[in-house]
C-alpha cells in the first residue's frame, strides 16, 4: 500500500470510533504547541477536559551569562564559527565580533555561543544549557511553568539550566513529572590564587506534582534523602511517571547509594575528601562529577493527596541476584491504573529458566506487571523476544508497550498488548505498517484504542538516513491498524509523526511536523534577500479530535507528505527521540 495516500483500509476503524461507514471518522488537528518563546513542542498527555501536558525545547534568546566568559572563550567561539560555519545549515561566520565580546551578539553569533556552551556540557566551569521545558494548556492557552528553576541573583531572568520532564495530567488538572535542580555559579579560589567559577546543582532529578496548574510544586523526596545518614545525602533521584485518577502515583526513586561512590567521596587519599584535591576543586563539584550514576533506584508506588505523599511502597525486583553480584538491578514503574496495578520494566535473566544465577548471570530488561505484591515478566520466549517495555495500562488491565525481536536479520521494536488479568499472560503483536517496521505502543484508553508510532518508510535505514515515523491507532476489538494521517484532510498543514496518549473521548495527544515562519535564535522573524518571509519545518504538540465526516480521497495530492517534513532531517528526528524521554523511558 502507498503510505502517502489516504488508504481505504482506514475505513476499518470506523466501527471502533462509533461512527458509521457512511460518515467515516476524520480527525480535526488542534495546534496546542504554538508558544512565542520556544521553537519545538511535543505532546505528552491530554485529559478528558481537553487540558494538556506539553514539553518544549529550543528556547529563544537563551540567557547567556557573558561575564563568566573570558577572552580565551571568545577566541574559541570565533574559531568555532570560522571553522564550522560552512557545515552548519542556516548559520554564517561571526557577524560582529566586537559586539559579541561586549556581550551583545547578533542572533547568528548567539547561536555560536550556545553551540560553544553545549560542547562543554561536562565541564563545570561553563554555564549549563538545560533547554527542556514543561508546559500546560488550560482554557486553550499553552504556557510555560517553572518547576525547580530559579532566577539569577539580582535579576529577573531564570537560569534555563534545568531539564523539566512533564509526564502527564489527570482529569483534575494535576500535572506531574520530574525535573533537575538549576546550575548556579559557585566562586572558588584555587591553590595558586586563580579565581574561577564552577556551576553546581543540588540534585540530578526529582519528582514533582502540582494540583494548581504549576503555580505551586510539591517535591517527591527520595528515600535516600530521608533514610540514609546525613553525610550520605547528595540529592538523590526520583520521578513520577504516572498518576491515576484514584491518586496513586508511580515512578522510581533512589533508595541507596553505591558503596564504591561513598568510599570515593569520603576518601582522603585521592577522593573528594583529599585536601590536595579540594584545594583546587570544590567538594560539591567533585561529588557532582560522579553522583549521576551511583544511586540504586527502585520502582515505587505512592498514594498522594493535595498536600503530598500519604504513603509509599517499593514494588520489588523481578529477580534475586547472586550474593556476589555487585551490579545495580534497575526496575521502573511507568504507568498505573485506578486499581493500583502498575506496569514498567525491570532487569531479568536472559535465560528465563534460571533459578540459581551465578555472579555474572546474563540479563536484560523485560516488561513487567506489579500486582498483588508480585513482579511478573510477561515477555514470551527470551531467546526470541527481549529488551521489552510496558508504557501504559488501562482499568481493564490491558497493558501496551514494545518488545525487541529480529526481523529478517535486523533488530526491530514491535508494539504489543497483553491482558494482565490472564493466568498465563501472552503478548499479542498485531501487524503494523509492514513486517520490517519498528513500532511502539505508547498508550491505551478504556475503549481499547492503542496509539503509538511506527516506521512507515521501507528503505534500508541507517544513521545517515533513518526511516521517518507516523503516528498510528489500533483498535483491539476491530483489530484494525491505521496511520493517523489517513484521517486528516488532504490539504492539512500537519504530518503526525507520533502519538503519545489517547483519552476516553478518543482524542489523541500527538506530535506533528508543520511549516511556520522561521525565527532566529532571539525569536525574531527572518526574511530572505528579497524581504520575503522565510519558512521552516518544526515539530508541534497537537490534539487530534474526532469529527463526523468522510475520509477524503487524496490520490491527487500524494506528494503532500514529501513536501511537508522533507527538510526536517536527522536533527529533528534526534529531537523527537529526545522528546520521547518526556513521559516514558525508551
Amino acid at each position: 500500500m502507498n503510505q502517502f495516500l489516504k488508504s481505504i483500509l482506514a475505513l476499518g476503524i470506523t466501527s471502533a470510533l462509533g461512527i458509521s461507514a457512511v460518515n467515516a471518522a476524520t480527525y480535526e488537528v488542534i495546534d496546542k504547541g504554538a508558544v512565542s518563546s520556544l521553537k519545538y513542542t511535543y505532546s505528552q498527555q491530554e485529559n478528558t477536559n481537553g487540558e494538556a501536558a506539553i514539553s518544549g525545547t529550543d528556547i529563544y534568546n537563551f540567557p547567556v551569562q557573558y561575564k563568566y566568559l573570558d577572552e580565551d572563550d571568545y577566541d574559541s567561539i570565533v574559531s568555532l564559527a570560522n571553522n564550522g560555519h560552512e557545515g552548519v545549515h542556516d548559520l554564517v561566520d561571526i557577524e560582529d565580533e566586537a559586539a559579541l565580546r561586549n556581550g551583545n551578539p547578533t542572533a547568528n553569533d548567539l547561536s555560536w555561543v550556545i553551540r560553544f556552551l553545549r560542547a562543554r556540557v561536562t565541564n563545570t566551569l561553563y554555564q549549563e544549557v538545560g533547554d527542556v521545558f514543561a508546559m500546560t494548556n488550560f482554557n486553550g492557552q499553552t504556557e510555560l511553568f517553572n518547576v525547580f528553576d530559579v532566577k539569577f541573583a539580582g535579576t529577573d531572568v531564570f537560569t534555563r539550566s534545568t531539564r523539566e520532564y512533564i509526564s502527564g495530567i489527570t482529569d483534575e488538572g494535576w500535572v506531574y513529572g520530574n525535573a533537575s535542580a538549576p546550575y548556579l555559579p559557585l566562586d572558588f579560589t584555587e591553590s595558586d590564587g586563580d579565581e574561577v567559577t564552577h556551576w553546581v546543582r543540588k540534585f540530578t532529578t526529582r519528582g514533582f506534582f502540582s494540583t494548581d496548574s504549576g503555580a505551586s510544586i510539591i517535591e517527591i523526596i527520595p528515600p535516600s534523602e530521608i533514610d540514609l545518614p546525613e553525610e550520605q545525602r547528595f540529592g538523590g533521584e526520583s520521578a513520577i511517571l504516572d498518576i491515576s485518577e484514584s491518586h496513586i502515583a508511580v515512578g522510581y526513586a533512589s533508595t541507596s547509594i553505591d558503596q564504591n561512590a561513598i568510599d570515593y567521596i569520603t576518601d582522603e587519599t585521592g577522593g573528594c575528601a583529599d585536601p590536595d584535591i579540594i584545594d583546587d576543586l570544590p567538594f560539591e563539584i567533585c561529588v557532582q562529577r560522579i553522583i549521576a550514576n551511583v544511586y540504586n533506584t527502585e520502582a515505587i508506588k505512592w498514594t498522594i493527596d493535595a498536600e503530598g505523599i500519604v504513603n509509599s511502597e517499593t514494588l520489588g525486583h523481578l529477580v534475586t541476584p547472586h550474593v556476589d553480584d555487585e551490579r545495580e538491578y534497575v526496575n521502573y514503574a511507568q504507568a498505573v491504573n485506578n486499581d493500583g496495578v502498575a506496569v514498567g520494566f525491570a532487569h531479568g535473566w536472559w535465560d528465563e529458566t534460571v533459578t540459581e544465577p551465578d555472579s555474572n548471570q546474563s540479563r536484560q530488561f523485560y516488561a513487567v506487571v506489579y500486582k498483588n505484591g508480585e513482579v511478573t515478566d510477561f515477555t514470551d520466549d527470551h531467546s526470541k523476544y527481549f529488551d521489552s517495555r510496558a508504557y501504559d495500562i488501562n482499568d481493564t488491565g490491558i497493558a501496551v508497550g514494545h518488545v525487541n525481536t529480529f526481523v529478517n536479520g535486523n533488530q526491530r521494536t514491535k508494539f504489543y498488548y497483553v491482558d494482565t488479568n490472564a493466568e498465563k499472560m501472552e503478548m499479542v503483536l498485531p501487524e503494523d505498517f509492514f513486517i520490517g517496521s519498528a513500532s511502539t505502543a505508547r498508550a491505551i484508553n478504556e475503549n481499547g484504542m492503542i496509539v503509538g508510532e511506527g516506521e512507515f518508510e521501507t528503505h534500508n535505514d541507517g544513521s545517515s538516513n533513518p526511516r521517518r515515523t507516523h503516528g498510528f491507532i489500533y483498535d483491539i476489538t476491530a483489530k484494525t491498524f491505521t496511520d493517523l494521517n489517513d484521517f486528516l484532510t488532504c490539504d492539512t498543514a500537519y504530518t503526525i509523526i507520533e502519538a503519545r496518549d489517547i483519552n476516553d473521548a478518543n482524542e489523541v495527544s500527538a506530535t506533528a511536523i508543520t511549516k511556520v515562519p522561521r525565527r532566529d535564535s532571539k525569536g525574531d522573524l527572518m526574511v530572505d534577500e528579497k524581504g520575503e518571509q522565510l519558512m521552516e519545518d518544526v515539530v508541534r504538540a497537537v490534539t487530534l479530535k474526532p469529527t463526523d465526516g468522510e475520509i477524503e480521497d487524496c490520490s491527487e495530492v500524494e506528494e503532500k507528505i514529501e513536501r511537508q517534513g522533507a527538510g526536517f532531517g536527522l536533527t529533528g528526528l534526534v529531537l523527537l527521540m529526545f522528546a520521547g524521554l518526556r513521559r516514558r523511558f525508551n
